[in-house]
């Protein structure tokens, strides 16, 4: 089997489930695991080279919905002629189905059946610990800082910070996403900021910017030990991976029980 995957969280599912061996093309973004910046680049995964991806005669193409614009890459998808699968996760349980159908298309269903148990399982692990504590932290995602671009209550985030007894200060926000503003964070009253701006590098976002931000001062959520600079691949991407960001958000939270 030759597989192309269009998409970072793709790639790590293909991987998650043994078939990095047969991933013969990825989106310019994937990075994980390590080996696949050796592969063909086909592109940023808004402007994928479809003459790329035709080019390395794939038998399946992993597309993904994840990101507003993908839905060009799809539309071009329906002119080549390859088998294509499109993953469109919102939350959590779309993450599961999401590896359950990429096992189906890959015959690797035990095994993605066994990784979707293996991270319920876990998951229910470190909720049951977190949840002793008695505590609901007030948690605020950021995914950009100027707009302000914040999970809203149909992501994957708001199903983590549960995980961990905790809550998206804007779940009660119906959409993927919520744009707002400094002033509109401080009132939604959150404990901690988590950043984790996509597409930038952990190491490029400087804490002493943000916890300087004039409309933060003051405020308790907005100090040093409050804001939390995350890796953007291990909640941005909605795939395994999510997992390890559970455990280390657990971490964070209640350092004296993980």
């Amino acid at each position: 089997m030759r597989i192309v995957s269009l998409c970072p969280s793709n790639t790590e599912i293909l991987a998650c489930l043994g078939l990095s061996d047969h991933i013969v093309g990825v989106d310019r973004y994937s990075d994980w695991p390590p080996a696949v910046r050796s592969l063909p680049d086909l592109g940023p995964d808004l402007a994928i080279d479809m003459d790329r991806v035709a080019a390395l005669q794939p038998s399946l193409i992993v597309a993904s919905l994840s990101v507003p614009g993908m839905e060009r890459n799809v539309e071009q998808l329906q002119d080549l002629g390859i088998p294509y699968l499109v993953l469109n996760p919102k939350r959590l349980e779309d993450i599961y189905d999401d590896i359950l159908d990429v096992g189906a298309a890959t015959n690797r269903t035990a095994q993605a059946s066994q990784l979707v148990h293996q991270m319920k399982e876990r998951i229910e692990e470190v909720a049951d610990r977190c949840s002793s504590q008695g505590d609901t932290p007030r948690l605020y995602w950021e995914w950009w800082p100027k707009p302000v671009f914040s999970p809203g209550g149909n992501n994957w985030l708001t199903d983590v910070s549960e995980a961990v007894s905790a809550v998206n200060v804007f779940a009660d926000h119906p959409d993927e996403k919520k744009q707002t503003d400094w002033e509109g964070v401080v009132q939604a009253a959150p404990d901690y900021a988590l950043v984790v701006w996509t597409g930038v590098p952990k190491e490029k976002v400087k804490v002493e910017k943000i916890v300087s931000r004039p409309a933060w001062r003051g405020q308790r959520f907005a100090k040093r030990d409050r804001v939390h600079i995350l890796e953007e691949g291990l909640y941005c991407r909605p795939s395994p991976r999510l997992l390890t960001g559970i455990e280390k958000l657990a971490q964070l939270l209640y350092p004296d029980i993980f």
